[in-house]
C-alpha cells in the first residue's frame, strides 16, 4: 500500500500528497457556521496536521462563512511548499437560514475563486472542485467551462470535480483534465443517497476514476462508515486493537491506491488517532471478511 499519491501525474505542475489528508469542515461553528467554540484549538489541529506530515487540507470559501480559510492562512501561512490546499466552488451560504444555495454561475465561480485567493493569500489557486449542488439551475458543463476559462487564466492550477455522477465526470473529461473527484464514499456507505435536501452523490464514480487514473477524496468517511457499518468492522477493530473509525480509515486506504481519505476532527488527540490509521495492515483476507 503506497503512503502517497500524485495528483494530476501528466500534469505539468503534479501533486505529490500523502494518503491521509484533513478536511477542515467541522472546524467551523454549529450548522458549519461562525467561528470554531475554541479558536485557539482549531488553530492547533490545523498546525498539528501539517507537522504529522499531512500536506493535502481540503477547504471552502463557504465553511464558515469563509472561516476555515481564514484559519488555514492564519495557522500555516507561509506555506510549506509540499502543502496542497484544495477547496470548493458552487455553493453559497444563506446568512438568514443558513442553507446551502448553488453558487454556480460563471460570474459567481469567479467571485468565490477570487474570495478564496485573497482569504489563503494565494496567487493561484492549486486544487479546486466544482460542487454540484440539488437545484442549480446553470447546466453543469456551463460551469465547468468557467472553471476552465480559469485555469487557462492562471488562477486555478487543478480543476477537479465534487458530488458527480458518473455522467458527469465524463462530461467534465470531455471538457479538460479533471485533477480529482471529491465525493461521499466509506466502509458502509458507498452508493448515493438522499437526505432530504438532495442527493450526496457516492462511490459509483470510483471505477471511472480508476480508469482515469483520477483520485477519489472521500468526505463524510467517518459520519456514515459507523454506524451503518454492521459487526465484521467492530469485530476487526476489536481483533486489531484499532477503532471502528481507524479501521474505516484504514479500510478506504486498502480499497484503492486512488483513495484520499480526508478525515475531520476538532481535537488533536482525535486527529493523532486518525493519522494512525495509516500504520493499520490489512491483509487480502481482512478485505475480503470485510467486503
Amino acid at each position: 500500500m503506497s503512503s502517497t499519491l500524485i495528483i494530476a501525474p501528466n500534469s505539468a505542475q503534479p501533486l505529490t500528497v500523502n494518503r491521509i489528508g484533513y478536511g477542515t469542515m467541522r472546524l467551523t461553528g454549529p450548522g458549519i457556521w461562525g467561528e470554531p467554540a475554541d479558536r485557539p484549538q482549531a488553530l492547533e489541529v490545523l498546525k498539528t496536521a501539517v507537522a504529522n506530515g499531512v500536506n493535502f487540507i481540503d477547504t471552502a470559501d463557504y465553511y464558515g462563512d469563509d472561516i476555515t480559510n481564514r484559519l488555514i492562512a492564519e495557522a500555516l501561512y507561509p506555506y510549506a511548499k509540499d502543502l496542497v490546499i484544495c477547496t470548493k466552488v458552487g455553493a453559497t451560504r444563506n446568512p438568514a437560514d443558513k442553507s446551502w444555495p448553488p453558487f454556480n454561475r460563471p460570474e459567481q465561480l469567479r467571485t468565490s475563486i477570487e474570495r478564496n485567493l485573497r482569504t489563503l493569500k494565494q496567487e493561484a489557486v492549486q486544487l479546486v472542485h466544482f460542487r454540484v449542488m440539488p437545484g442549480a439551475e446553470v447546466p453543469f458543463e456551463e460551469s465547468m467551462g468557467a472553471m476552465y476559462d480559469m485555469q487557462r487564466e492562471g488562477k486555478i492550477q487543478h480543476v477537479g470535480v465534487s458530488n458527480v455522477t458518473p455522467e458527469e465526470l465524463t462530461a467534465a473529461l470531455a471538457l479538460g483534465q479533471v485533477a480529482s473527484v471529491e465525493n461521499m464514499y466509506s466502509y458502509a456507505q458507498r452508493t448515493t443517497m438522499n437526505d432530504g435536501h438532495g442527493e450526496t452523490r457516492g462511490g459509483e464514480v470510483l471505477p471511472l476514476c480508476e480508469q482515469h487514473g483520477i483520485p477519489l477524496v472521500p468526505f463524510f468517511s467517518l459520519v456514515h462508515g459507523l454506524s451503518n457499518a454492521g459487526n465484521k468492522l467492530a469485530e476487526l477493530a476489536k481483533q486489531k486493537g484499532v477503532t471502528e473509525a481507524q479501521l474505516n480509515i484504514a479500510w478506504l486506504l486498502h480499497k484503492s491506491p486512488l483513495l484520499l481519505p480526508i478525515p475531520g476532527t476538532t481535537s488533536v488527540a482525535h486527529l493523532r488517532e486518525n493519522l494512525a490509521a495509516a500504520d493499520i495492515e490489512l491483509s487480502a483476507e481482512d478485505m475480503a471478511y470485510l467486503g
